[in-house]
């Protein structure tokens, strides 16, 4: 008698009426598959006999290579903390450890080059990594999976990235205070060399040009964006002959220095002087007027970065190397139409 053909995974799912995909997942030991599923399958497996693929257990990865470097050298802030704790929780996810290595101090470290060769560790994301585009690159020829979140300077292009899309963000920002009527608008910038600060002042005079208006570089003060920051630049920009009607912040912080430059000079936000932010972090919400900004997606931003590392740990081929996610604007009380006899 002719031996019985052997069953397929598709003779089980026809068998079971589960999907190829599901049964695949039972038969290769996966997690999160419901037991009444995983029962089906198995009783499936048992009616057929020894004519059934057998279940198996996938490879155990090492797990000496488990653990994920992340990197930000900053104080865990709003900006900082969402960003850091949405990648701790989406690693957890993903039954991965994180090592984090954090704080002002962590600047001085010279970690990259040190990267490959420590024990335990798989993959790294760095977060606004303040080391030279060379630095990086060397660590990309080693062959170290890495994700840069939120870059400081221009990646290159084949290494993967996340950011927010900044030109857009600020476009849309200074869009809507043209739609007010505002035509001479100062901007308390961030450093040129950053992407972010280059992008955001495309952005902003980009939507000048909408309405027939060139950017005026006398009306930019650039700086790391604290609140010191935009005290001191709107205070020089406040202080002009002819003074600006609205005044655009790198991010909230430099927001709230404007408020306060603005109040010292018994001005009044928005009857007498719009003030934007960017981030949209919990000060934004807290100050008086409550700002108008934009809102970047930082848990988001965590989270495609764990997922862009993710498949590079597996070996996956990444097609989209830089990723920008939109933001979002979020009127709010501070912006209001351009002061009478101003515009």
């Amino acid at each position: 008698m002719a031996s019985r053909a052997r069953a397929t995974v598709r003779d089980i799912a026809a068998e079971t009426g589960l999907s190829i995909a599901t049964v695949s997942r039972v038969l290769n030991g996966y997690p999160h598959v419901a037991p009444r599923t995983r029962d089906l399958v198995q009783q499936a497996v048992d009616r057929l006999g020894t004519q059934a693929p057998a279940p198996r257990t996938p490879p155990a990865r090492p797990r000496h290579r488990s653990a994920v470097f992340v990197r930000c050298p900053y104080q865990l802030t709003d900006y900082f903390g969402l960003i850091v704790s949405s990648i701790a929780e989406t690693l957890l996810v993903h039954g991965r450890h994180l090592i984090l290595d954090a704080g002002q101090l962590a600047q001085d470290e010279d970690v990259l080059p040190t990267l490959p060769e420590q024990p335990g560790i798989g993959g790294a994301i760095l977060i606004l990594p303040p080391e030279p585009s060379a630095q990086l690159e060397a660590l990309r020829d080693s062959g170290f999976p890495f994700v840069v979140a939120d870059p400081r300077t221009p990646t290159p292009r084949d290494i993967p990235a996340v950011s927010a899309a900044h030109f857009s963000g600020a476009r849309a920002m200074t869009a809507h205070l043209a739609q007010l009527g505002h035509r001479h608008i100062g901007v308390l910038a961030g450093p040129h060399n950053w992407v972010a600060g280059s992008a955001r002042l495309a952005g902003h005079a980009s939507a000048l040009a909408d309405v027939g208006i060139l950017a005026d570089p006398a009306l930019v003060r650039s700086a790391e964006p604290t609140t010191e920051f935009g005290y001191r630049a709107a205070g020089e920009l406040l202080d002009l002959p002819r003074r600006p009607t609205a005044l655009v912040g790198f991010n909230d912080k430099a927001a709230v220095g404007a408020l306060a430059a603005a109040a010292e000079r018994g001005l009044r936000v928005p009857a007498d002087l719009s003030v934007t932010g960017f981030d949209d972090i919990d000060l934004a919400q807290a100050t008086t007027p409550r700002l108008t900004t934009v809102r970047q997606p930082l848990e988001e931003m965590g989270r495609m970065a764990v997922s862009l590392l993710a498949r590079l740990l597996e070996r996956h081929q990444l097609e989209a190397l830089h990723v920008e996610l939109a933001p979002e604007l979020v009127i709010r009380d501070s912006t209001g139409p351009v002061p009478p006899g101003t515009r």
